[in-house]
């Protein structure tokens, strides 16, 4: 039996498809974080896989975030299946159960836990010393702790407890446990590129949940003798890190890198995958465990983990599975289910795994607003010829400069204004033939003239007479300008085309390395938000590497 877990950071990146990248990784269940995929956006060729049953965690508020999905072959086809760590998010048959004390959690609480799509549970059996036994694996993608957001760490560290809480459930009702996936913290020194950086390493409070977590925790030399509350706790600790059981000393074994920074050229990153396992399952039926650092595609890279037990499929995957989906079950409502009245008795349940918003749109077509529906119809026109239709209202189109300059306020016909019927009449006459359009139909359209006038700005220049009227505009001539204006409006116009589309400034070279430095931008809110800097344009690394990223920089000037 063999388990993978991999951050994909995307799983509609997948050039090649799905099915093939999970062939490359030859294993019997796939656990994958970050699929930043919603229900709505789930596509079959992703669903549905040859040859494996697949099971999805959406995230309920954001679409393109967080989100995991289990991949099980056919050969090891899980006999229950569910989403989330609360059981808030199953009603249905095939759940797996044993949910823990939830006493230290608000009603709300459990619901935003799970809301974001970060764990999906599958249970197995297993033929282990000759005994059929059930191992559950849960699949999470732990929250990420933002320094600029207070709120997020405590909603991490109680995940980290529903965790906890959940797995030593069902590790007390009789089942052996894997936890595996993205834990979003690296647990010890070894597994971090540069420690020495991060203040108080030790007292991060994730590190200190996985000495909780973990059976037989690493600990410095004097907390062994120490007889307090935080050895009771680490002794505690139900699960074992199966890379570090296989691995107790190996440096530099680091799953995720930034690809920003191109960190992962110099192996400058973090170990923050995992595969935990309770120690008795570990100790018996674990034979080896690795990281796959070659493997690329995402900022992580997978784990593997390989058991001596085989597995016992069941013959019929959990309602969970996604080719039980209406859409992807050939029960997707055809449109005349919409047109015809439907009896209540032939509707088929739907999966206990969709929610009952989701339910009632599927099941009760009808069920939306009558008005909305016959106001609807009666808007919709035949499709026919297109008639011709006369917009008289119709204006000359603006070039593009006229975007970037600020609008002329609409000037209010004047009455009674001395001299102005003189004034147009005496300059229209000259103009009116390079400036008019003319527009004119039959059945009572209108004909409108534009003329170009050359007058103060206190005139009022729009006036209507007639049933046809006419519309008099001031503006500036297009043409006839004199050619000491026409070569500075020209000029005007380069220095703001130049100031609008300039590239970005020369690259200076690192004093190092000599090489051209790249651009970045401040993304983070403060004083500096916008601004732009210059780096070294090599791979961040470890100081003492000398084929790392330098410290070079410089700020920007502005009007560069």
């Amino acid at each position: 039996m063999k388990l993978v877990t991999w951050n994909i950071n995307g799983i509609r990146t997948f050039k090649s498809g799905i099915k093939m990248a999970l062939d490359s990784l030859d294993a019997d269940i796939i656990c994958v974080q970050e699929t930043k995929v919603t229900r709505d956006l789930l596509d079959e060729r992703t669903a549905i896989v040859d040859g494996y049953n697949s099971y999805f965690s959406y995230s309920r508020g954001r679409s393109g975030y967080s989100g995991v999905a289990t991949y099980c072959r056919d050969s090891a086809t899980p006999s229950a299946a569910e989403e989330g760590l609360t059981g808030l998010l199953t009603n249905h048959e095939g759940a797996v159960g044993c949910y823990g004390d939830h006493r230290d959690f608000s009603s709300e609480e459990l619901q935003l836990l799970d809301n974001e799509g970060r764990a999906v549970i599958t249970q197995h059996k297993i033929m282990g010393q000759d005994t059929e036994q059930t191992v559950t694996v849960i699949n999470v993608y732990c929250p990420r702790a933002d320094p600029d957001k207070p709120e997020r760490k405590q909603f991490k560290l109680q995940f980290y407890k529903l965790l906890q809480c959940r797995a030593e459930a069902l590790l007390k009702g009789g089942s052996h446990v894997i936890v595996l996936g993205d834990v979003n913290t690296s647990h010890q020194q070894i597994d971090h590129c540069d420690p020495r950086d991060i203040e108080d390493f030790a007292e991060n409070p994730g590190r200190k949940w996985l000495n909780s977590f973990l059976y037989n925790s690493v600990q410095e030399e004097e907390e062994h003798h120490k007889k307090s509350e935080t050895t009771d706790c680490v002794q505690m600790g139900k699960f074992i890190d199966i890379f570090r059981y296989f691995h107790p000393t190996r440096t530099n074994a680091f799953t995720c890198w930034s690809t920003l920074t191109g960190a992962r050229q110099t192996n400058y990153g973090t170990r923050i995958d995992y595969i935990f396992a309770d120690h008795r399952l570990a100790q018996e039926q674990f034979s080896g465990a690795d990281i796959m650092p070659e493997v690329e595609g995402s900022d992580h890279c997978p784990v593997w983990a390989h058991l001596k037990c085989s597995l016992l499929p069941c013959s019929k995957p959990p309602p969970l599975c996604t080719r039980y989906l209406p859409e992807f079950a050939g029960k997707q409502q055809k449109l005349s289910r919409f047109l015809v009245k439907v009896d209540q008795k032939s509707k088929e349940a739907l999966p206990g795994s969709q929610e009952e918003e989701e339910k009632r749109e599927n099941m009760n077509p009808f069920c939306g607003d009558s008005k909305k529906r016959s106001l609807a119809s009666e808007s919709a026109a035949p499709k026919g010829k297109k008639s011709k239709t006369t917009n008289t209202s119709s204006k000359p189109q603006g070039n593009l400069l006229s975007f970037f300059k600020p609008k002329l306020t609409d000037l209010k016909p004047c009455e009674n204004t001395p001299g102005l019927d003189q004034f147009t009449s005496s300059h229209s006459k000259p103009k009116a033939s390079a400036t008019s359009e003319l527009r004119s139909g039959t059945g009572g359209t209108t004909e409108h003239t534009e003329l170009v006038v050359d007058a103060p700005s206190q005139l009022c220049t729009s006036s209507a007479a007639g049933e046809t009227g006419s519309a008099v505009k001031a503006k500036q001539p297009a043409s006839g300008l004199p050619e000491g204006q026409s070569d500075v409006k020209k000029g005007a116009s380069s220095v703001f085309w130049k100031s609008v589309l300039h590239g970005p400034p020369p690259a200076p070279c690192c004093k190092v390395h000599r090489e051209p430095c790249v651009l970045r931008t401040v993304r983070k809110d403060g004083p500096n938000m916008g601004k732009q800097f210059f780096v070294c344009g090599r791979p961040q690394g470890h100081a003492s590497n000398p084929e790392a990223r330098c410290n070079f920089f410089m700020w920007v000037e502005k009007g560069k």
